[in-house]
């Protein structure tokens, strides 16, 4: 559904986007994740045709992006990160200019907007003025624009940034309803999101794409290891010692501290190693209280770190 090949943008003698290849395919979620500042704004942009690239191709639906400019556009529905909203129109009015624009006919305008004030959950605000939405009902409004015209992809940038837990999970609900139907790229840096959204992940540091695949994916290309969290009550300096000189521990790190001599330590197990019965016994034998022991496996969040520090 979307090609892209050899992407790059620079912005005086700052490589925005240093030749980027990715592809996204039809009724997919793809989650295009970063740190800020990696370029994923600027990736955005370029898809939509809001700005144009210095080299390298992008098709939508086998169509390139600079030679069939209108028809490629028609085809997509955009949620910049600062939506774009008319303070003093109602969000009626707003929906209503916006499927003009669109050159939606004007016989099928009120059942466009009865549809995705369906979709998006407006139907109790339509008659209200768009200064009065709260930031949670902007996005949705947000979304509603950009899906009116019935488009094939939808791109979305950082569209949960500045909402509460509450409102997170409603747009990510939304986002989740509308990406059964179209493609979807949804850009953001909360690692959150994109576990609880996304089908694929694209990782982008510093304008080039450093990880692709879904989230176990990319923890196996990364090295994914297994962990060890426990949580001691000890001298740390003691049990610290003790860890890293048990057999089959190749790591062992302070996480975190509950209260003077509680401490939580991280241990990273040889490869094949099962360490929790040697490590228990070890314990035992000290004198030392367990207060917490559980296995874990590398998550998005290490993987990221990982591939971006």
């Amino acid at each position: 559904m979307i090609e892209v090949k050899n992407l790059t943008k620079k912005f005086g003698d700052t490589k925005a986007l240093d030749g980027i290849d990715f592809t996204v395919n039809k009724g997919e979620i793809l989650g295009f994740l970063g740190p800020n500042g990696a370029g994923k704004t600027t990736a955005m942009k370029i898809l939509t045709s809001f700005w144009p690239q210095d080299d390298g191709e992008v098709k939508i639906d086998d169509q390139d992006i600079k030679t069939h400019s209108l028809e490629t556009r028609k085809k997509i529905g955009y949620l910049p990160e600062t939506v774009p909203l008319y303070e003093d129109m109602t969000v009626y009015e707003y929906l209503k200019f916006v499927a003009s624009v669109r050159d939606i006919k004007k016989a099928d305008i009120n059942d466009k907007i009865r549809e995705v004030a369906g979709s998006c959950g407006l139907q109790n605000v339509l008659k209200k003025a768009v200064e009065e939405l709260s930031k949670g009902y902007r996005q949705r409004l947000g979304l509603a624009q950009a899906i009116i015209h019935d488009p094939e992809v939808l791109i979305l940038d950082e569209p949960t940034t500045g909402l509460d837990p509450n409102q997170i999970v409603e747009i990510r609900d939304l986002i989740k309803k509308i990406g059964r139907e179209k493609t979807v790229i949804f850009s953001t840096h909360i690692l959150g999101e994109v576990s609880a959204t996304c089908d694929r992940v694209v990782i982008i540091n510093n304008g080039q794409i450093v990880g692709e695949g879904t989230p176990d994916a990319l923890a196996e290309k990364a090295g994914r290891r297994e962990k060890i969290y426990i949580k001691i009550k000890g001298y740390q300096e003691d049990v610290l010692r003790v860890l890293r000189e048990m057999p089959g521990i190749s790591k062992a790190e302070v996480k975190d501290q509950e209260a003077d001599r509680v401490f939580g330590y991280e241990i990273e197990p040889e490869p094949g190693q099962d360490i929790r019965e040697n490590l228990s016994r070890t314990v035992f034998h000290k004198g030392w209280v367990v207060l917490e022991l559980n296995r874990q496996t590398y998550n998005l969040e290490d993987v990221f770190r990982q591939l971006t520090q």
